[in-house]
């Protein structure tokens, strides 16, 4: 009875053995592929549980979702030979498992480092048809279509499927920095100095039609006096005539009453006559007096 229940449990641990060894699975979330003496035999396998023959075939298995690689600190040259100091990442998964050992030998680490080489190249021609300025500001997500279009197409070869390429960060080196406040600093002063003379330009048209403006208002308004001093005069010559055609005597004697005002109107004024003077002849006429 006990070596039969030995023997039993002999075969029972070689078909657990067996079992183990023959029967593997594959997760959704991995790749497997199978090997016969180090040649690939099969590498297209669907999640679940497939079999092997043991110590003939071998499996490796191999991530399949999305990878991310960063990388810091690289520096590209534009196409005006600055350095931009440029941090990026790179969304990646293994679409081909069979072609992905052969070409990096199932090697995550060797396969970013194929395909940051390769962004990087990338990366460095895009910028080098730029300049500093089309690099940082509005150019930048046509370099990042263009770089992604280019990693597509070469990724394949490393079985390899690029999901996105984003640049993180780009930074000017310190030389570069320097250069470019410079010329931000000129650019600046430039259009400054174009602003003030547009504003003097301004400044002197305004001024100048300004004084147009005041010239011809004070020649209308010496126009206009001169018409009214004209119209007074006339009225005041007719109104002298009116009054002298009235009554002669009195506008004689209101005329003298003038002249007399105009002559001595100061409290100081001394008026020096002969008793026969004209001046008096309307006092003497009226008062009977003789000369």
């Amino acid at each position: 009875m006990s070596s039969r229940f030995n023997l039993l449990l002999v075969f029972i641990v070689l078909g657990v053995i067996l079992v183990r060894t023959t029967v593997f699975t594959v997760d959704e979330r991995e790749h497997a592929v199978k090997f016969r003496f180090g040649e690939i035999v099969k590498s297209d396998y669907e999640p679940g549980l497939h079999f092997k023959i043991p110590f003939v075939n071998t499996i490796n298995k191999y991530p399949d979702r999305v990878l991310t690689y960063r990388e810091s600190q690289e520096r590209f040259l534009t196409g005006e030979k600055k350095n931009l100091i440029v941090d990026y990442f790179i969304t990646w998964r293994i679409s081909d498992p069979a072609q992905y050992f052969r070409a990096v030998r199932g090697d995550e680490q060797f396969a970013q480092q194929r395909l940051s080489a390769i962004i990087r190249e990338g990366i460095k021609a895009e910028f080098s048809r730029r300049t500093v300025v089309e690099v940082v500001s509005a150019e930048r997500s046509a370099i990042m279509a263009e770089m992604l279009v280019q990693a597509k197409q070469r990724a394949p070869e490393l079985g390899l499927e690029v999901v996105d390429v984003r640049v993180m960060r780009i930074e000017l080196s310190d030389e570069v920095s320097d250069s470019v406040y410079a010329r931000m600093q000129q650019e600046r002063a430039r259009v400054a100095a174009q602003l003030r003379a547009e504003g003097s330009e301004d400044s002197e048209r305004i001024r100048a039609e300004a004084d147009r403006q005041r010239t011809i208002i004070l020649a209308e308004a010496y126009r206009d006096a001169e018409i009214m001093r004209g119209e007074g005069d006339a009225r005041a010559a007719e109104t002298y005539a009116n009054a002298y055609n009235e009554n002669s005597e009195f506008y004689a004697f209101y005329r003298s009453m003038q002249a007399y005002r105009a002559s001595i109107g100061g409290a100081q004024d001394v008026l020096v006559l002969s008793p026969d003077s004209d001046f008096f002849q309307f006092l003497q006429e009226q008062t009977g007096a003789t000369p």
